[in-house]
């Protein structure tokens, strides 16, 4: 008789399971949620993560804390999201050429795999830059000066095998140029580095320029795209100039979490990410950052690293930079 009312026991117990599960991501969030920035305070990716975290909360009913992470192109952060419960927690903002170029160029203790995209913000207004009093005034200046000075031309960047990076050696490469790549943390550094004369020349996305831009003591000489911009105004293309290779790795922004998180909170975190997205204050927060709007969900994403590595991989393994597996 007791193994009769044990099995009822047990069969009512597990039809309550099925009920209560579903609703188990509809309860999602009840506590606060953690956004890795995996680059260093100040950089663009940092700023986007924190106005994210800003307007977000508003539609999540819950905190979302910004955490920097920063190390080895991001891939502190993405492993230490990976390690993570797969419950919604923890998420983290990357960008898209991490997956088509950087975990491709250096040895990683994790499947990248293991993360997904959950919605896109923005698009990097990717460039080179020089001091604002530099006698280089157009890119054909400072590849002149290279070619006259062999390896005497510096230039800094945050990590190699990143896009924006392979998109300065190709136009380099094309040029005949030896140049000297000195890496710094985060795009801030970088900023330092000119402005100070450490450096000839740096790259990076444009928020972390934009204000040194305006006042005069930085200055734009390509952008790293197929299309001219209001903000930078008058920059020409890569394309213009004759380096369509450098154009053909752009960089989509956005947030990331643990592959095996479950349907309903990714739902439920896309949905809140769209009306972020479409907040006024986060509009003005994006205006102040500088970089391309762009919006989009996990297929958008999936689709640009896919085009971003049948072109990356390519020129991964001709600069030698390829590490495969």
């Amino acid at each position: 008789m007791w193994k009769k009312g044990l099995a009822g026991i047990v069969s009512t117990l597990l039809v309550a399971t099925l009920f209560v599960q579903p609703s188990l991501g509809k309860e999602y969030p009840t506590r606060p949620i953690e956004l890795i920035a995996p680059f260093a305070a100040g950089s663009t990716m940092d700023l986007l993560a924190r106005i994210i975290a800003d307007v977000a909360p508003k539609y999540l009913k819950e905190p979302m804390a910004v955490v920097n992470k920063a190390g080895a192109a991001g891939s502190l952060g993405a492993a230490e999201v990976i390690r993570s419960a797969p419950d919604g927690y923890k998420l983290i903002t990357l960008p898209s050429g991490f997956f088509s170029t950087t975990v491709k160029s250096q040895k990683v203790p994790f499947d990248p795999n293991d993360l997904i995209p959950i919605a896109n913000f923005i698009r990097y207004k990717d460039g080179l830059v020089v001091k604002g009093d530099s006698p280089w005034k157009t890119l054909g200046d400072l590849l002149d000066y290279g070619k006259k000075n062999p390896g005497k031309l510096r230039w800094g960047h945050t990590a190699r095998g990143t896009t924006v990076y392979i998109s300065t050696v190709c136009i380099f490469k094309k040029a005949g140029i030896e140049a000297i790549d000195l890496p710094y943390p985060g795009g801030a550094q970088i900023v330092s580095a000119i402005l100070g004369g450490h450096v000839d020349a740096g790259i990076g996305a444009y928020g972390a320029y934009r204000s040194h831009v305006k006042a005069g003591s930085a200055k734009y000489l390509v952008t790293y795209t197929d299309q001219r911009f209001d903000d930078p105004p008058g920059i020409p293309t890569a394309v213009e100039l004759g380096f369509p290779e450098a154009a053909k790795l752009p960089t989509l922004v956005g947030v990331y979490g643990h592959k095996n998180t479950p349907e309903e909170v990714i739902k439920t975190l896309f949905a809140a990410f769209r009306k972020t997205y479409d907040d006024p204050e986060f509009k003005k927060g994006l205006e102040k950052l500088g970089e391309e709007p762009k919006f989009g969900g996990p297929e958008m994403i999936r689709e640009a690293i896919k085009s971003s590595d049948e072109v990356g991989l390519p020129i991964l393994k001709e600069l030698g930079m390829y590490v495969g597996k």
